[in-house]
């Protein structure tokens, strides 16, 4: 059963301390940009964490390039600790927009104690619900116009499988913190990001 999305009180200042969930094709990435454009803070991605430090060449990054060349898992621990080294970066210090992390309740845990550490905690997460019959014609859709042949039906539907098993136990302990805020994201582009800035209780700048 769908909860109704929790609406800020009118004279609630926006939530600036954010994190984005939902499944592939929900367009996750997209609404991610514009929400982080609106409340002019960092949409900050684990994919581009990864990619810069190990382009930089830091000490995390050679780490997790060291497991990535062998096709091992990067620990937890190095995710953690490149999440903690960017969240302390000037540009977050006024709110940040999380996608992709944390994945597992440890990475919950250690975002946790991340946010303690900075005197400060997540404001909002951002849930886009949406149908995935509908996603999955997307998707098969979109492969066949980019020529790519992993989005095949089959393994479209077990990817959202795998992000249902991973994300609902997650959304599950925010939710008990009164942090999820539901959104259709079956709506058009537009119409949802005004939805997201309004659970939000920011402004839309359309």
């Amino acid at each position: 059963m769908t909860t109704p999305a929790q609406t800020p009180s009118a004279d609630a200042p926006a939530a600036r301390r954010l994190l984005i969930v939902g499944p592939p094709g929900a367009g996750k990435g997209t609404q991610a940009t514009r929400i982080a454009e609106a409340l002019a803070i960092p949409a900050i991605s684990t994919g581009d964490i990864f990619r810069a430090n190990v382009s930089q060449q830091t000490e995390l990054g050679v780490l997790a390039k060291s497991y990535m060349d062998k096709g091992e898992y990067v620990p937890d621990s190095v995710t953690n600790d490149m999440v903690r080294s960017r969240l302390a970066e000037d540009d977050a210090t006024g709110g940040f927009l999380l996608d992709g992390y944390p994945r597992t309740l440890d990475q919950v845990d250690a975002l946790d104690a991340v946010l303690a550490d900075l005197g400060a905690s997540l404001d909002a997460v951002l849930l886009l619900e949406v149908d995935s019959d509908a996603v999955v014609q997307r998707l098969v859709a979109r492969g066949a116009e980019q020529g790519r042949s992993d989005d095949t039906e089959e393994t479209i539907r077990r990817r959202l499988e795998v992000y249902a098993e991973q994300t609902a136990p997650l959304v599950d302990v925010y939710e008990k913190r009164g942090l999820v805020r539901r959104v259709d994201g079956m709506a058009s582009i537009d119409d949802v990001t005004a939805a997201l800035l309004a659970a939000l209780g920011a402004p839309d700048a359309r």
